[in-house]
């Protein structure tokens, strides 16, 4: 008999195929590129998991697709626009999300003149015969237009641009104390972070390198911006862990290193920035142990309060993450006047950083070592990170205390505090070792250095924003899986003898016997968690050895075994058995 075919018609068990608009595959995009699985995705919009999966593995052909000015609404891809707006319109769209981020309010007014002038400096960088003719207006109407194409219905683009509320930062303070009085919060309870943007290889702008760069095609290194939150509580005695956003998970200065063993806390997203699942994710597996540990250790309550401004990344819902931990966001554009980490803190950090990447350089190139030309060339991620994290070490405890005293001046009264000519003195420093460097520069030209962290991205930076990011997907695409470093113990006893040789060096010129005698009790200190991983090989080389021997048929006729002493080294011992 033939078999039965159903009727899809009839009955209410046969399922209708849902269309996806444009709109609807940006979204799940953008859940994924947060850090959302498949899996939640699908559950949030109702789809299937293997629907979100395809989608997402169409990826690349879609964004190119959006961005080429298909209708939000379509369910299919159509033939994409061409021509410098497109192009223009595609940077815009990163500009204004950076502007977001950074929590940066911006006009109508000032999108169209970034739009125009994007138009006109595209036109120019490349002028082609079939674009020469293509004229662009940023009228109010295009503006509506391109707000639909990018999806941009969540970016908060106002009338007039908002300038500090100066009223609003008298007022909070009073708030703020009521609340830490009405619940009895210590300064060592009271927590701030926040994120700053930092271009980790970029010279002064007047030195050789950076203006040899300059006249360079392609993209260029010192564009290379990540970001990095730091904060830390009212008393200056606990500082955070940073958190560091990089463009690439894996980029190759990092594929032999545990990133968990990183003296920094790395993500990574296309954009370097912090998203509000990553921030999630931070203050629940890494800020609240952070802090009861430190409670504990310091034997008071673990009652935290937690000052944040209102960046896209903070969600609203962290106040409900923790029970001990109470969420207070700041009064929106006081920044600038309250955010205790933007009041001299952040400023600290970067000068520092400069002056120890400086002094590494003239390290590099004494004695003919190597030019300064080739150490910007091999300075890469992973010395950024080492420099990052003493930079941070080097932020002092009246720095961390003082920045509170617009925010908590209770805290402060009694407390000198921080002043600008720290920052001064260390930006001085900067200019004493450049000029050893014979770059020739300025304290105003690190000033302008430190200042372009904080920027708006310029036209060129957008420009050559594409361009980096090409360029890292190459370099970083084709990776092996990465080898973790490993010990062995040859190379941990010429590590060992290399220290004794520079100790005896220094014992030889030092008069001072007291003074030697305590920094070689510090340097061995130091070293012996060294020392046991060399003792822990060499035993379980000899176990391996010993357990190879007993197992072999060769065992009964011999004494004697010879086990080496190292993987790696010729030299044996023998043992009588």
């Amino acid at each position: 008999m033939p078999k039965n075919k159903s009727d899809a018609s009839a009955g209410d068990t046969a399922k209708k195929r849902r269309s996806i608009t444009m709109e609807n595959k940006l979204e799940i995009i953008k859940r994924s590129e947060k850090g959302e699985t498949p899996s939640s995705i699908g559950r949030a919009l109702g789809y299937n998991r293997s629907t979100i999966a395809t989608i997402l593995k169409d990826k690349g052909r879609i964004m190119e697709h959006v961005k080429g000015h298909t209708p939000m609404h379509a369910t299919i891809i159509t033939k994409q626009r061409s021509g410098l707006i497109v192009e223009m319109e595609r940077l815009l769209t990163i500009w204004i999300e950076d502007q977001n981020q950074r929590n940066i309010p911006i006009s109508l007014t000032f999108v169209q003149e970034k739009a125009q002038s994007l138009f006109n400096d595209l036109k120019a960088a490349h002028p082609r015969e079939d674009d020469c003719n293509e004229e662009f207006g940023a009228s109010r109407g295009w503006f509506n237009r391109f707000k639909e194409r990018a999806n941009l219905h969540s970016i908060r683009v106002q009338g007039e641009a908002a300038s500090a509320d100066v009223s609003a930062a008298n007022n909070f303070p009073k708030i703020l104390k009521a609340i830490i009085d009405n619940e009895g919060y210590m300064p060592e309870q009271i927590f701030n972070v926040d994120e700053t943007g930092l271009f980790w290889k970029k010279m002064p702008a007047r030195t050789y390198i950076s203006k040899e760069e300059t006249c360079a095609p392609g993209h260029k290194a010192s564009k290379d911006r990540l970001t990095v939150l730091l904060g830390g509580n009212a008393s200056g005695d606990l500082k955070l862990k940073p958190l560091l956003v990089h463009h690439f998970l894996n980029p190759r200065a990092l594929r032999n290193v545990t990133k968990a063993s990183l003296p920094v806390i790395w993500r990574a997203n296309t954009k370097a920035w912090v998203t509000a699942t990553m921030f999630e994710d931070w203050f629940l597996n890494h800020f609240v142990p952070a802090v009861e540990r430190y409670c504990l250790r310091e034997n008071i309550p673990f009652k935290i309060l937690l000052l944040l401004d209102n960046a896209p990344g903070h969600p609203n819902t962290l106040a409900d993450l923790h029970p001990n931990v109470k969420v207070v966001f700041l009064p929106p554009n006081t920044t600038s006047l309250l955010q205790p980490m933007d009041q001299g803190v952040i400023a600290s950090f970067k000068a520092y950083y400069l002056r120890r990447t400086f002094s590494q350089a003239i390290r590099a190139t004494q004695k003919d070592q190597m030019t300064l030309r080739e150490f910007w060339k091999n300075y890469h991620i992973y010395d950024a990170i080492k420099n990052i994290a003493d930079a941070w070490a080097e932020v002092k405890e009246t720095n961390m205390r003082g920045v509170w005293k617009n925010l908590c001046p209770q805290f402060t009264e009694e407390f000198l505090g921080f002043t600008d000519e720290e920052i001064s003195a260390t930006r001085q420093a900067v200019v004493t070792i450049g000029n050893q460097l014979q770059l020739d520069i300025s304290e105003n030209d690190i000033i302008e250095l430190l200042d372009s962290h904080g920027q708006e991205l310029s036209n060129e930076d957008l420009m050559e924003l594409e361009q980096q990011m090409a360029a890292f997907s190459e370099e970083n695409q084709d990776l092996e899986t990465p080898t973790l470093k490993k010990f062995s113990t040859k190379r941990l006893s010429d590590a060992f003898h290399l220290v004794e040789a520079g100790m005896a060096k220094l014992e030889e010129q030092d008069p001072d016997t007291e003074r030697f005698t305590k920094v070689y009790r510090t340097v061995t200190d130091g070293l012996r968690c060294y020392r046991a991983i060399y003792d822990e090989i060499k035993k379980s080389a000899v176990q391996t050895s010993l357990d190879a021997y007993f197992k072999s048929p060769a065992a009964e006729s011999d004494s004697i075994i010879t086990v080496p002493s190292s993987s790696t080294s010729p030299s044996s011992s023998t043992i009588i058995v």
